[in-house]
Order: structure tokens, then C-alpha cells, then sequence
């Protein structure tokens, strides 16, 4: 499946335009926080943008889970800064709320918006950030050397695997 015109980057360069390489877990938890943020606001956004009803569902449901990974990388979190009681002091934390590729939601909207005109294409755009946030998850938990941080990580990317087969077989049925 090509990405014709879409600002984002590969697969397998997800996440390289913000992680050098030498993260602590905290700071992996950070940047996965932000990228959860990004994607929740792109979800509500689509959700709001399209006229199909059973794909703005779709979209509400993510937006609502990418909120529960949220909770969940708090809670990871306050293992390593237990200073941090609530997610608003973990947010404060989070430079900016990003996607993968290193764009905040709204940028990734704006420089995608020729290719996001149809409910096909919409769709196509979230499998393919599905797809990089598996990927940047599967890194982050293969990377980590801490069990918890790993299953927690690990078990977020086995989420966003059923996304994105819940997005694919939508796109199915739009074809």
C-alpha cells in the first residue's frame, strides 16, 4: 500500500526524528505519552471531519483507548519519578504532543489534508499510524531492560495491533 503524498516517515524510520538512541525509560515513557496525546487528538479530529458514522465511531473508540494508554504510561511512569501523582504533572513533563514521525496532530492534519479526502484515504492514513505506532512500540519494549516497562509496553503495541486490524477491516468494507 503506498502513502502517496503523506507527510509522515516510514515504518522503519518512525520515532527517529525525536529518539537518539540513549533514552532512560522515563524519557521513553515522556515521548510515548506525547505520541499517545497526538494520536488521541487525530482520531478526535477525523472523528469530527468525516460523515460516516460507523468510521467516526471507530475513531472515537481509538481517540477514547489512546486515553487509556495514557493512563497506563502514567502509571509506569511513577515507578521511575513517584513525585508525579496525577497526569497532569506528567504532561507538564511532555514537550510537545506529537505523532509518529515527529509531528504534533494538528501539523500532521494540515500537511495531509490533500490526502485525507475520502473515507478510504482517512482510513488509510490511521492504519498507516497504526502501523508506526506498533513499531515504535515493539522498539521501546524490546529495548527496555526493566520486565514491567517491557510487558506494559509490549502489551500497548499488542493494542495497537487490534487497531489496526480494526481499521483494516473497516477499510475493507469501504472499498
Amino acid at each position: 500500500m503506498a502513502w502517496h503524498g503523506v507527510a509522515a516517515v516510514g515504518p522503519a524510520e518512525v520515532g527517529m526524528a525525536v529518539l537518539q538512541g540513549d533514552e532512560t525509560p522515563a524519557e521513553i515513557i515522556i515521548l510515548a505519552y506525547g505520541m499517545e496525546e497526538g494520536l488521541r487528538s487525530f482520531y478526535e479530529a477525523m472523528a469530527s471531519q468525516t460523515s460516516d458514522h460507523e468510521v467516526s465511531a471507530q475513531f472515537v473508540k481509538l481517540a477514547g483507548i489512546e486515553v487509556l494508554h495514557k493512563e497506563k504510561l502514567h502509571e509506569l511512569y511513577r515507578r521511575y519519578d513517584p513525585g508525579v501523582v496525577d497526569m497532569k504533572g506528567l504532561e507538564n513533563k511532555v514537550d510537545a504532543e506529537i505523532m509518529e514521525g515527529g509531528l504534533t496532530g494538528e501539523e500532521f492534519i494540515a500537511q495531509n489534508r490533500s490526502a485525507m479526502k475520502t473515507v478510504p484515504e482517512i482510513l488509510d492514513i490511521a492504519m498507516m499510524i497504526e502501523a508506526q505506532a506498533l513499531d515504535l512500540y515493539m522498539r521501546y519494549s524490546q529495548k527496555s531492560e526493566d520486565r514491567e516497562s517491557k510487558e506494559i509496553l509490549y502489551d500497548i503495541a499488542e493494542e495497537e495491533k487490534a487497531h489496526l486490524a480494526a481499521l483494516g477491516h473497516l477499510r475493507e468494507a469501504r472499498v
